[in-house]
Formats: C-alpha cells, sequence, structure tokens
C-alpha cells in the first residue's frame, strides 16, 4: 500500500508541476488519463495547502479505554470461560455501550480467541503425580520394551453415533430437504462394546463384550484372546500386558486370575488414556466403520472386525516409535493433560 500511495504522490506533484508550465485543466486530464474534476481537486488542494500529500486522519474515537481494554484482558485470562455477554456487561456498569463483535476484535487483537474446550479427564493432584512418576519411570526405556507391550482397552461403538457434528453445502431455505437432514435414531440406534489389543507386529483379537462386563466376563475375554493373540503377533517371553485401572481389571479376582496365568502387568497410572496408544486406533476403526454405513448391529461387529485386521502394523510402530514424546508431554505439564 505505502508503494501505490507514493507513486500516486508523484503523480500529483507532476500535475501541479505540468500546471505551473501553462497546462489548463483539459490537457492535465488526457495527459495523465484522469477526469478534470480529479485534476481540479488535486489543483485546488495544492492552492489552499500548498501540498498534495493526504494528512492522516484521526478516525472514529475507540469506545473502549486502554485501562478498560486491560482489565478485560485480565478478566479473561483469570477466567477464560467469560462470555462476551459478561464483558458486555461488565462495560455497561462503566456506561459504555458496544457490540459483542467489539470486544471479540478487541480480544482478537490481543491474541485471544474463543475456541471450543477439548475434552480431558479430571486430575486430582494424586492422578497428576501418578502420572509424572509413571512418564520419569518409563521415559528412557528402549525400543525393545515397548514392542515388548501388549497394550489392551474397549471401546463402545454406536451405530449411528459417529454422524454428530457433520456439514453439508447448501442453499439458503433447503435445510429440510432430505439430501440435507441427518437422520437420527434414539440410543444411537443401538450400540456394542468391544475389547481389543495391539502390538507392535499389529492388531491382535477384537471381541463384542456381551452385556454388561464385569470381572468374570473379563477373566473369560482374557482367558480366550491374550495368549491367542500372544502367540499371533510373536511376543516372546517376557512380553508385558497392559490395561488401565477400570474396577473389574484391578478387583481381586483378576488379580488372582493374572498372578496364575503369569501376566506381567506394566503399572499404570489412573486417568491416563493419552498414554494408551490403542486410543488413536479406536478413533480411526470408528471412521473407517462408520464410512461403510452399517445398517444394522450384527454388520457393525462385523465391519469393525474387518476393519481393525485392516489397520496397518506400521501405523501402530509409529504410534510406539513416538511414544516418548507423550511422555515428555506428561512431564511438561507435571503431570496434566496433554494433546495426545
Amino acid at each position: 500500500m505505502g508503494v501505490t500511495k507514493q507513486l500516486s504522490n508523484d503523480l500529483k506533484t507532476k500535475i501541479v508541476h505540468h500546471h505551473g508550465l501553462g497546462e489548463g485543466y483539459r490537457k492535465l486530464s488526457q495527459r495523465f488519463k484522469l477526469s478534470v474534476s480529479t485534476v481540479r481537486n488535486i489543483l485546488r488542494k495544492w492552492k489552499t495547502t500548498g501540498s498534495v500529500q493526504v494528512k492522516a486522519r484521526s478516525g472514529r474515537p475507540r469506545k473502549i479505554s486502554d485501562r478498560q481494554k486491560r482489565r478485560m484482558v485480565r478478566t479473561v485470562r483469570v477466567n477464560p470461560q467469560t462470555s462476551t455477554k459478561d464483558l458486555q456487561h461488565h462495560l455497561a456498569a462503566d456506561g459504555v455501550t458496544v457490540h459483542r463483535s467489539t470486544i471479540r476484535r478487541t480480544l482478537h487483537k490481543e491474541m485471544l480467541y474463543a475456541r471450543v474446550m477439548q475434552r480431558k479427564p479430571f486430575l486430582r493432584p494424586q492422578h497428576k503425580q501418578s502420572r509424572l512418576r509413571y512418564a520419569q519411570a518409563h521415559l528412557d526405556k528402549p525400543a525393545s520394551f515397548w514392542n515388548k507391550v501388549l497394550w489392551t482397552d474397549e471401546t463402545k461403538i454406536e451405530l449411528f453415533g459417529h454422524n454428530k457434528g457433520r456439514y453439508a453445502w447448501r442453499k439458503k431455505n433447503t435445510a429440510f430437504q432430505e439430501k440435507h437432514l441427518l437422520p437420527t435414531v434414539k440410543y444411537g440406534g443401538g450400540s456394542i462394546m468391544l475389547w481389543g489389543c495391539v502390538a507392535s507386529a499389529g492388531t491382535g483379537n477384537l471381541v463384542k463384550v456381551e452385556g454388561r462386563m464385569d470381572s468374570t466376563q473379563y477373566q473369560q475375554i482374557l482367558e480366550t484372546n491374550v495368549q491367542e493373540s500372544v502367540t499371533k503377533l510373536k511376543l516372546r517371553r517376557g512380553w508385558i500386558f497392559q490395561q488401565d485401572n477400570d474396577p473389574k481389571h484391578c478387583s481381586k479376582s483378576t488379580k488372582a486370575f493374572m498372578q496364575r496365568n503369569k501376566y506381567n502387568v506394566l503399572e499404570w497410572p489412573s486417568q491416563s488414556p493419552d498414554l494408551n496408544i490403542i486410543e488413536n486406533l479406536w478413533c480411526e476403526l470408528k471412521r473407517a466403520v462408520h464410512a461403510r454405513k452399517p445398517s444394522n448391529l450384527n454388520e457393525l461387529e462385523m465391519f469393525c472386525k474387518e476393519e481393525w485386521s485392516k489397520i496397518p502394523s506400521t501405523t501402530i510402530q509409529t504410534l510406539i516409535g513416538t511414544y516418548r514424546k507423550r511422555l515428555e508431554a506428561v512431564i511438561s505439564t507435571k503431570g496434566g493433560s496433554t494433546k495426545y
């Protein structure tokens, strides 16, 4: 923009120069390909002010003072959930009436933007301490350690639940055309609970949980699927079993079962789904399954098992290979939540 303004000033100076040599408005307009009125205005300004420069304009005065702006910034930093409506009321108490868009623009200039809050497990001080101890204890474990781990977890997948928050391009007043509608079914059309396991060599068994899982059923799933998966994934002697701290995983009977079967269980901090690589795979699985649009729960289960088997081992190896970054993130937040 600065170059354009400089050229414009040069042009104006030339017009004044040629006018001083005796050229009239019409001749100047032809020479510089400008309208006569434009030439007249330039020369009138020069005769009146002695300059062709455009002076800076003061503009409309700001309604929000610097002091009020600082208070707004301080308010949202102390309480990030403060709404623009709340800030509007605070300003109104000072006798300042502004639109909420003005408040948003003011905060944007301070590099503050309203964003959707991320959902993360609630962490008590003891949870943070446990997460920090885990991260510090395992930070320098070699790749060979993590390659021995059998990662396990459960997830619920709904028949139509993945459709939430979808977008469609449409014109005005076409919202209720069938192609722009997202069909809904009560309770997501039903759901299934799955238990699965993975290791660096690939995906292990994926099984449907029948009814509500308790300690007894959990042990039955382990008895039927763990050793089979360990053999399939070629985990050698000394393999490590990972699970979270769900009550049915930590019950006396489950611990006794694991001792009888000589499970080497990885110590695990509570409230730490971000430290389990299988969580990333659940997201991939759900996307792939819902892209196939299962029409009933039997299809849903079948598609889940098919897509689970298609997950490449390289995907899992990448997650394991970058596991140190997760531990570093936990340490940097002193046991707090991470982006994972």
